[in-house]
């Protein structure tokens, strides 16, 4: 097996566009809430999200009709963009390498299926749209990638695990780069802000009036997100030959479903998922340094990630922070942002911060490096996507 290298992320977010913006938000705390504008919220008592500002699709969308690409689609193409000028290669340098594009997903385009339905309701079937219908389709995600890059020689799949799902694409693109299925991998996930999944959370009462405060005596919930991050991933081999920089390795990663519940997570199954994480990367539970949580802000979420992470770790249980506290939710795209984040923590020295913090629960009991970034030298970092039906992914990154 070999070795694989994340030589490029591209993240679009938030709290900033671009690896550069990304990292100096995260190391000052920034918080990307603010009232949603994706969709009418009349009739919501409250309506805060985490919306991406200042995003141009034709600086990044430029061979594929914007037409036919959804937000999300956009995020996912932006983020590859970059990924690859991250990585100081060319697409050029990537036509005709064998490669595997996978992108996770929540929603796909669904929030112009929302618009759809909204028109034909009201103005009957023909006002419907047909590219807006084209641009729902969740595989148009990674195709969409594809295409803009205009590279034929890939494997390409969109996964839509939920929020699990950027992860499950790391993993995917991992496995083919490591048994030589594929010289490059991009992968990561995207998802734009969707009234529907805005509403079903709302309706759960999961959804907190102003800010995410994972790990807090006084969390109420979630705020849902939008973005995008994809991770370039190659031999190290090939990184080392073409004198590239390495933000670090994936060691290995663990997938299960317990299918237990319909929306709340099993504590003896998400700390199955870390063990078997750490048995693929071969990793005891005393290395690691730190642990990016999915850490959503909920009540139910929380203490059962804390609770499995305590069964794991024992007394010695490392920091552990959730960058949703400044993204918010960002679904299929939490994943793939928050192993951006791991990444950058690696090379950089830091660990980011869990925001909006006051007081630990005391049934979290964990250190979650509140409110500012601190420096540190992690070298193994465990990054934790857990969704709805048990479906549970997480992602070694270290340096060795």
């Amino acid at each position: 097996m070999r070795r694989v290298a994340i030589t490029g992320l591209g993240v679009v977010s938030s709290i900033g566009i671009g690896v550069d913006a990304y990292q100096e938000s995260l190391r000052a705390g920034q918080s990307g809430a603010g009232p949603i504008n994706a969709f009418d919220t009349t009739g919501f008592a409250h309506a805060t999200g985490c919306e991406v500002g200042g995003f141009e699709p034709t600086r990044w969308v430029r061979r594929v009709p914007l037409a036919e690409v959804s937000r999300a689609a956009q995020f996912a193409i932006a983020s590859a963009r970059m990924a690859v000028a991250d990585a100081g290669l060319t697409v050029a340098d990537l036509i005709g390498s064998r490669g595997i594009i996978s992108v996770g997903t929540t929603d796909g385009g669904s929030d112009d299926g929302e618009r759809l339905a909204e028109g034909f309701i009201r103005s009957g079937p023909e006002m419907i749209d047909p590219d807006a219908a084209r641009r729902v389709v969740a595989s148009r995600l990674a195709t969409g990638v594809a295409r803009e890059l205009e590279l034929s020689n890939v494997e390409v799949s969109t996964i839509a695990t939920a929020c699990a799902a950027g992860n499950y694409a790391i993993g995917n693109g991992f496995d083919a780069v490591r048994t030589g299925e594929a010289d490059f991998a991009l992968c990561g996930g995207a998802d734009a802000m969707c009234r529907m999944t805005f509403t079903g959370f709302y309706r759960l009462g999961a959804i907190d009036p102003r800010r995410c405060r994972p790990f807090d005596s006084d969390r109420r919930g979630i705020l849902t997100g939008e973005g995008g991050a994809m991770l370039l991933l190659e031999p190290v081999e090939a990184a080392v030959a073409r004198g590239a920089r390495s933000y670090g390795e994936i060691l290995g990663y663990g997938l299960n479903c317990d299918a237990q519940h319909q929306v709340a997570p099993d504590r003896d199954s998400v700390r199955r998922c870390m063990e078997l994480a750490l048995l693929d990367a071969d990793v005891t539970p005393d290395e690691v340094d730190l642990i990016s949580a999915h850490g959503t802000g909920t009540k139910a979420n929380d203490v059962t990630e804390c609770g499995a992470i305590h069964e794991l770790f024992g007394p010695r249980v490392p920091r552990t922070v959730s960058v949703k506290s400044m993204l918010g939710h960002t679904m299929g795209a939490a994943g793939a942002l928050a192993a951006a984040a791991c990444a950058l923590a690696l090379k950089h020295g830091f660990i980011p911060p869990t925001i909006n913090h006051e007081q630990t629960d005391p049934e979290c009991a964990i250190d979650c490096v509140p409110n500012r970034a601190v420096l540190g030298d992690p070298r193994i970092v465990l990054n934790n996507g857990l969704a709805f039906g048990g479906n549970n992914a997480t992602v070694v990154i270290g340096k060795r």
